[in-house]
């Protein structure tokens, strides 16, 4: 099932340029290996940075998160129009998804389960390198793959 709309028949729901969420999970994915390397303190510092985002990207849309907007102010102005939009429901959904990792790994560092810490953010990077490296969103697929199991109304 694909998440992709021609750009002409997007006009009814909200979609984004599937660039974005890829440049915003590169940024993640630094943020995230950053909080692997540092010391504690300043890991749950960063990782409840991270959460906040992630909240916001849930909350309101990846599309309207501080990395979309770096993304089309500096990036997306010096590349060419997307052929296909996506679908922004996936994307918004793999930010919770995101969350809930971000949300256990601060969990763990303010507990001093500090391995729990280190073992959610790396779960998280390594979706945010997945997405970032090979386009590759796994909780767009974890949310289409609800949508086809959910039960369809009569």
């Amino acid at each position: 099932m694909s998440t992709t709309v021609p750009a002409q028949r997007t006009r009814a729901a909200a979609t984004v340029d599937p660039r974005g969420p890829q440049f915003t999970a590169a940024v993640t994915a630094v943020l995230l290996l950053v909080v692997l390397v540092v010391p504690t303190s300043v890991a749950t510092v960063l990782i409840a940075v991270q959460a906040a985002l992630f909240a916001l990207g849930a909350a309101r849309g990846v599309q309207h998160t501080p990395t979309a907007w770096a993304f089309r102010a500096w990036v997306r102005p010096r590349l060419t129009p997307p052929a296909d939009l996506e679908d922004a429901r996936p994307p918004r959904f793999a930010q919770a998804v995101g969350l809930g990792f971000a949300m256990v790994a601060l969990i763990g560092f303010l507990a001093g389960a500090d391995l729990v810490g280190l073992v959610a953010t790396g779960f998280a990077l390594v979706a945010a390198l997945l997405n970032a490296l090979f386009r590759f969103c796994l909780g767009c697929e974890l949310y289409l793959l609800l949508r086809r199991l959910a039960p369809r109304p009569s």
